[in-house]
């Protein structure tokens, strides 16, 4: 593939530092073949939520910082739905886009957001997986989760995964099921709880974390 995007992402990576390219980790990162489910039927999306994965076997800091550092691209893996289902998804919630944001996490699941990256409209690139390569990178500290926020839909659902394998979403509990109702972190929103957990399914997404130089 060769994309200006993909291009873009290659001279991205030529100009992380050399002491820091040792360091440099993929939080969450994807096994081969990791892809959202779509087209399968019925066609599962992540809509109208910010979701992090909190947990894939016995791994529950996969989306953590390590460290004070940076994020400096981010990456998906999305499901390529059909015709129909496109139609279906853009009818009822608009243009598939998703952002990278740094969650900083505080009692009791509420999180807040403390950076986030620009609006991605990830329409281009249904059924590939690709990287984003951040123009302003994003200040992170050891602990903070990083997660995505889909103000509208995106095919970023791998489901029919381990029991074991489970992702949250920025939903008030008892309305866990409310897939329709906007609660995306957007603009002011800042702070949510995040006590929704839906197991057996992974949010297909991972971020590219580079440790501040030591001193």
């Amino acid at each position: 593939m060769k994309s200006p995007l993909l291009l873009a992402a290659v001279s991205a990576a030529l100009l992380v530092p050399a002491t820091a390219s040792a360091q440099v980790a993929e939080l969450g990162a994807l096994p081969a073949g990791a892809t959202g489910s779509c087209p399968q039927s019925p066609c599962q999306a992540l809509t109208r939520a910010t979701a992090y994965q909190a947990k894939v076997g016995p791994d529950r800091g996969l989306y953590r910082a390590p460290a004070d550092g940076r994020i400096v691209a981010w990456n998906v893996a999305l499901g390529d739905p059909g015709p129909e289902q496109r139609r279906g998804f853009d009818d009822a919630f608009g243009r598939p886009q998703a952002a990278i944001v740094v969650l900083r996490p505080g009692e009791r699941l509420v999180h807040r957001v403390v950076h986030k990256g620009p609006m991605t409209d990830l329409r281009p690139w249904l059924g590939r997986s690709v990287r984003f390569p951040l123009d302003r990178t994003l200040p992170v500290r050891e602990g903070d989760r990083i997660a995505l926020t889909v103000p509208t839909w995106a095919p970023v659902l791998q489901v029919g995964q381990p029991g074991t394998s489970s992702w949250r979403g920025s939903r008030p509990e008892g309305r866990c099921a409310d897939v329709t109702t906007q609660r995306a972190m957007l603009g002011r929103r800042r702070t949510a709880g995040f006590r929704c957990l839906y197991a057996t399914a992974r949010v297909t997404y991972s971020a590219t974390f580079v440790p501040d130089p030591e001193e």
